[in-house]
């Protein structure tokens, strides 16, 4: 299998893994995220569609990340799990701190921002830095299950 194809492979079953991980620390009060709902909405306001529209959306960007993951492996010659783990923190780091915090509320037409007046009702509150406005421990959520997602794409890339 190539580095591509496996790295796609890993991409599908880690953003599975990922988005059904959120929902799980969700069920338990570990954190407010809702991966597919959060992505969903920003194409629609019905919610059940958006579920749906949603879990589509982060398949797709969980094989565009996997894709960028093959990319560096191929940069760096370094295809192994533990590489995808670090590769993992890194995406955990990007998407509390940039992503999810400062791109999304700019383009998400359902979002709450800083700037958001009495006039408006927006559907979802702004993440927040490192995600913390959806319970102090989304962060931690967020980082193990990027690891995992991280260590899953390297460990399929590498044929694993």
């Amino acid at each position: 299998m190539s580095l591509v194809w496996g790295a796609l492979a890993g991409g599908a079953v880690g953003a599975t893994m990922l988005a059904s991980g959120f929902r799980l620390a969700q069920e338990l009060g570990w954190t407010r995220m809702d991966i597919p709902f959060l992505l969903g909405t920003v194409f629609t306001e019905n919610r059940r569609l958006a579920v749906v529209i949603g879990w589509a959306a982060h398949l797709a960007n969980g094989l565009l990340f996997a894709l960028l993951y093959a990319a560096v492996f191929a940069a760096t010659g370094l295809t192994t799990w533990w590489f995808g783990l670090v590769l993992g923190a890194v995406q955990a780091g990007f998407v509390g701190g940039a992503l999810v915090n400062l791109m999304l509320p700019v383009v998400h037409p359902r979002m709450g921002t800083p700037w958001t007046d009495a006039e408006e009702t927006p559907l979802l509150e702004p993440a927040g830095f490192m995600l913390f406005n959806y319970g102090r421990s989304t962060a931690l959520v967020t980082l193990v299950l990027h690891l995992m997602y991280g260590a899953v794409v390297g460990a399929f890339a590498a044929g694993l």
